[in-house]
């Protein structure tokens, strides 16, 4: 069976010194896109957009201070503890979304208290806001040929050839493929949902675990990205997502339970 090859160049241009990458192009399209959805939402609900611009950057600068401390620590931790000035080389790459999540909520929290925006109305909107960025964040993991799927004979495999000659699962394509099908459910669930408490606790707690589900799921195809094992039966990615799934199930939970309170 022949199966396609990847072998596209990671960077889309070049300017003298200065090197323009798919993955910067198609992570900084992601926030953007977040960004304009949020936005779109605070006016349906009669919030000022103006009180939601000076949050944006606190929320980028957590993102990728958060995932570059996570992937530093838990994925590479020898490598990274034996050479801590390389944790500052973000350019060379290593982002995990573990942390990147908890620094944007971090980053969230901050901002909605100088604001003075209701803390969890914002996280539930940006949960699911963010989807779609998570899924080009991914698409750009794709045009590195990183975050491989193991090897596999299914007709959809591909081969990278940067990597090696092995037909693989395109795993970071099923990714991107469950965070959009997910936006999807979401946002009609925003649009169409009541205005309450509750559905601020439940599409937080929804976007979660039905993420981080998925994430997990996709973990028994993919490449081990942490440099040891657990030796658990849950890798390294499982293991951070665990937590997650679980704050999602709570959430979920204790909105139903605000919601019979309430009727």
């Amino acid at each position: 069976m022949t199966h396609p090859v990847w072998n596209t160049d990671p960077i889309l241009l070049h300017l003298g010194p200065i090197q323009i990458h798919w993955y910067g192009l198609f992570f900084a399209a992601g926030i953007f896109i977040a960004y304009l959805l949020v936005l779109k939402v605070a006016r349906a609900e009669g919030v000022s957009p103006q009180r939601l611009e000076p949050i944006f950057l606190p929320v980028v600068l957590g993102v990728v201070i958060g995932a570059r401390l996570v992937h530093c620590l838990f994925y590479e931790p020898d490598y990274y503890l034996a050479h801590p000035w390389e944790i500052l080389a973000i350019w060379k790459g290593g982002l995990a979304s573990h942390g990147g999540i908890l620094g944007g909520i971090l980053g969230l929290w901050l901002g909605a208290r100088r604001q003075k925006i209701p803390f969890l109305w914002l996280l539930s909107r940006v949960a699911v806001a963010a989807l779609p960025a998570a899924a080009l964040i991914r698409i750009g993991n794709f045009f590195n040929s990183e975050i491989l799927g193991k090897p596999t004979e299914l007709p959809w495999g591909i081969v990278f050839a940067r990597v090696d000659a092995l037909p693989r699962h395109p795993v970071m394509l099923y990714e991107a493929g469950g965070y959009l099908l997910i936006f999807a459910v979401l946002w009609t669930c925003l649009h169409r949902s009541v205005r309450d408490r509750a559905l601020d606790w439940m599409l937080t707690g929804w976007a979660l675990l039905l993420i981080f589900a998925w994430r997990i799921l996709l973990e028994w195809v993919k490449v081990p990205q942490a440099d040891y094992s657990t030796g658990l039966p849950l890798n390294v990615g499982q293991l951070l997502s665990l937590p997650f799934l679980l704050l999602g199930a709570g959430m979920i939970l204790y909105g139903r339970k605000l919601r019979r309170r309430y009727r």
